[in-house]
């Protein structure tokens, strides 16, 4: 028999908007698991006194040195007891899920069922870098919790100073838009890697995030410290047959005020349709029998959009590959920061292909390991001690497309150029 439920005035009130609240779970869980009720007293107390009543510790599972998180009441009567004795201990399990979040059904229910054993029944799809987040598990439980979810093929992510655990878009098993396999990539770096997730090492948390193309649909960009992005060299391609039915359906209004007026880079317009071959660097497509639509792919720079408002008129080249970029994080000392593109083309097709990707991935691991400051993320370090010396590092060379904005400062030191010719000039030789 499950405890009375407490009264909850001010989590009742986070019900009354028009969104589903985390609330509604909450009391659905608490109709038979007696953590669930205590949970929602001391949040409810938590609101009350806008305190919170958490602290951390040391719970772990053998082996493993990250991957749970602790977490303590702090909520106790003058004798020293938990005022909710059975959320006094609410531990959560990082547990690495499948890459691009493929589930069976059956495997599902089995996640739940070994929860609803072990734990509280909350449970998270997914946390940002990807964690399927068990939330909320009594000391003792945490162990045999960990065991059953092995035995079905389950290990656990990253916590703490750590490599997290990885994340990577549905991507190719879905997408049209995918330009390489997104989840080969995430396996390869991450399996090769598991040492740094499992027994910390590092200065501080690294995150690895895979998208299939520039919608970035995990957020990498701006939310993993090395961002690997699908993406394309050659012109956008074109389906004649799709690009007039959107046509027919949309109208000129729509194709103007939607699609052309919205390119960044002014790289789109309408001309008159005369027969004659498009350059080697345009997409031209036939939008009716008078006049067509033009790319200047030369200027082009991979916002997806026009590919999103006109689906299947529009697709990703055909010389497919994945720009590689550094850095990108939510706020910390130097506020939130975008990945550096540190690779702007990479073809990602064969098995060497792939195993380039891990050999720089790394390499960003060893430098961050060694050279990074405490707490400090890779973003910071490349800020710290500049993209230059960061290249360097890492052994990969400086391209134009790295350069964040024109330099500032019109003196340049030109003492050592001679010999630096000279030396370029006996190599090429």
């Amino acid at each position: 028999m499950t405890k009375k439920m407490i009264p909850t005035p001010l989590l009742d009130e986070l019900e009354t908007g028009p969104w589903p609240s985390f609330v509604t779970g909450l009391k659905r869980l608490a109709k038979e698991n007696d953590m669930a009720v205590d949970l929602m007293g001391q949040l409810e107390t938590s609101y009350k006194n806008r305190v919170g009543y958490w602290k951390g510790g040391v719970v772990g599972v053998y082996g493993y040195g990250a991957g749970v998180i602790p977490r303590f009441t702090e909520l106790k009567d003058k004798d020293g007891k938990p005022i909710f004795p059975e959320a006094a201990e609410f531990h959560t399990l990082r547990v690495q899920p499948p890459a691009g979040m493929h589930y069976s059904t059956d495997l599902l229910r089995k996640l739940c069922d070994i929860w609803q054993e072990h734990g509280s029944g909350l449970i998270a799809f997914h946390g940002q870098s990807g964690d399927i987040m068990f939330q909320g598990a009594k000391t003792e439980n945490v162990q045999p919790a960990f065991d059953a979810l092995n035995e079905i093929g389950f290990d656990l992510g990253g916590a703490g100073a750590a490599m997290r655990t990885s994340m990577s878009c549905v991507g190719a098993a879905r997408c049209e838009m995918s330009c390489y396999d997104e989840a080969r990539a995430l396996r390869t770096v991450i399996n090769s890697n598991l040492d740094e997730m499992h027994r910390p090492s590092l200065p501080y948390k690294f995150k690895f995030k895979f998208s299939g193309c520039p919608n970035d649909c995990v957020n990498s960009i701006q939310r993993s410290d090395m961002a690997t992005i699908g993406t394309w060299k050659d012109n956008i391609q074109v389906n004649e047959k799709l690009a007039r039915e959107w046509y027919a359906a949309h109208g000129s209004e729509e194709l103007v005020d939607n699609v052309i007026t919205r390119c960044p880079s002014k790289a789109m317009r309408v001309r008159k349709a005369n027969g004659e071959a498009a350059p080697a660097h345009v997409s031209r497509v036939k939008l009716d029998d008078q006049q067509c639509l033009e790319i200047d792919n030369k200027d082009c720079v991979r916002c997806m959009h026009c590919l999103n408002v006109m689906p299947g008129a529009l697709l990703p080249g055909k010389q497919k590959g994945v720009s590689v970029l550094m850095g990108g994080k939510g706020v910390l000392k130097i506020g939130a920061t975008l990945g550096s593109v540190i690779i702007p083309f990479m073809k990602m097709e064969t098995d060497e292909d792939y195993e380039q990707l891990q050999e720089l991935a790394r390499k960003v691991l060893d430098f961050f390991a060694e050279n990074a400051l405490d707490h400090e993320r890779v973003g910071e370090t490349i800020e710290r001690i500049g993209l230059a010396n960061f290249l360097e590092a890492i052994e990969v060379p400086v391209h134009p497309s790295m350069v964040a904005y024109p330099r500032t400062n019109p003196y340049v030191r030109t003492d050592d150029w001679d010999e630096q010719v000279a030396k370029a000039q006996e190599k090429a030789a």
